[in-house]
């Protein structure tokens, strides 16, 4: 089968779109990469967007128009991918849709119950593609007590999980997240989590100090030093300090978070450079701190998503853990870049075979159960 898996993470970098032939169901599931790019986001819509993330600027008129915005958007993707690939969009056998995440929740607050909430309305991405739309994959989860995060660790069984050694999957996209894989004949749970924030503060700082969207291979974080008070208070959040499963997002390490931050440590005169430096320590020591009781000695670390590309970052983390025992997915022979949207198709083909695609024991969730929901063009 040919499948498209579509990605929006909280980096809000565009649209990535993953074309794969995939075949099989369960742990039998093979899984061949095409193609992948990313379709970036206009700057208006990624304003708008930003906008919609923060309660004090959003409103439910911008998000209903999102949702049908952002949609012709996905489809766009899918478009292209397929036309770079000399192949109609009526051939791929499903689009496996994330959606943007708006708004996530675990846990009840006050009067609010645990939710969460994707936009990019799979009925707009159907009649566009004029094929089946797979999508709204958290929902489920979050219905038999699950935090519907992380999502992807079905997809790391499949494609990862090796015959002899623990292998601890770090993503480092807008948030970090963990899956930690046993050997395959272990009898070890498979957990995963969010560590904490990925590149969301040194994206944030970087567009504060530099307008720019992101530090490129780690440069500011190179040119700076390490603030160890303020490393100190990052590292006093209450998420970081929480055992897993658990599960965050912009809401705990979004722009918010980042002013507050400048607020009150602005009669120090950081740099700026010092500043990005210091959140990139902190992604780094949150994701310490997450594996430490994981770490055992034939374990080894695979990072994927951008943060993989910040050399800065690595680097601190091999300092830490061991040059040879930190690895990308690029030294395995995947992509960082692709992981996620690739992951969405694995989930897809799951939901379409009417198989479970969420892993309990990472997410908290009472059972496995099938995920998503199935636009069909007809």
């Amino acid at each position: 089968m040919y499948a498209v898996g579509l990605m929006s993470g909280t980096s809000l970098d565009g649209v990535d779109a993953a074309l794969v032939e995939i075949e099989g169901v369960d742990k039998q599931t093979q899984v061949k990469l095409l193609d992948f790019m990313t379709l970036p986001f206009e700057p208006d819509v990624k304003e708008r967007i930003s906008q919609a993330l923060v309660p004090q600027t959003s409103d439910v008129q911008l998000i209903c128009s999102l949702n049908f915005e952002l949609a012709e958007v996905f489809a766009d993707a899918v478009l292209a991918i397929c036309r770079k690939n000399g192949l109609a969009s009526q051939q791929l056998d499903f689009v496996a849709s994330h959606g943007q995440t708006i708004y996530h929740q675990p846990h009840p607050s006050g009067a609010n119950v645990s939710s969460t909430l994707q936009i990019g309305e799979a009925a707009i991405i159907a009649e566009r593609t004029q094929t089946t739309i797979i999508s709204d994959f958290r929902y489920r989860d979050m219905a038999v007590g699950g935090q519907g995060a992380p999502i992807v660790p079905f997809s790391e069984i499949v494609l990862y999980q090796h015959d002899t050694k623990t292998r601890l999957l770090q993503n480092i996209g807008g948030i970090g997240n963990v899956t930690v894989l046993p050997p395959k004949e272990s009898k070890k749970p498979i957990f995963a989590f969010d560590t904490g924030p990925g590149n969301m503060v040194i994206d944030e700082l970087c567009r504060h100090f530099y307008e720019k969207e992101y530090d490129d291979k780690g440069q500011y974080a190179a040119r700076g030093k390490v603030i160890p008070d303020i490393l100190e208070k990052m590292m006093s959040h209450s998420f970081i300090q929480k055992m897993p499963p658990k599960s965050t997002g912009r809401e705990d390490f979004g722009v918010e978070y980042v002013e507050k931050l400048l607020t009150e440590f602005t009669s120090m005169g950081i740099s700026p450079n010092d500043w990005i430096a210091t959140a990139t320590a902190f992604t780094v020591n949150s994701i310490l701190r997450g594996i430490r009781s994981y770490w055992t000695e034939d374990a080894e670390l695979i990072l994927g998503g951008g943060g993989s590309y910040n050399g800065t970052l690595v680097k601190m983390l091999r300092n830490s853990l061991g040059k040879e025992r930190v690895l990308t997915q690029e030294d395995l022979g995947f992509s960082s870049e692709a992981k996620e949207a690739i992951a969405m198709a694995v989930l897809g083909n799951q939901t379409l075979q009417r198989r479970p695609g969420n892993v309990p024991s990472a997410t908290g969730a009472s059972k496995a159960v099938i995920l998503g929901k199935i636009t069909y063009y007809e």
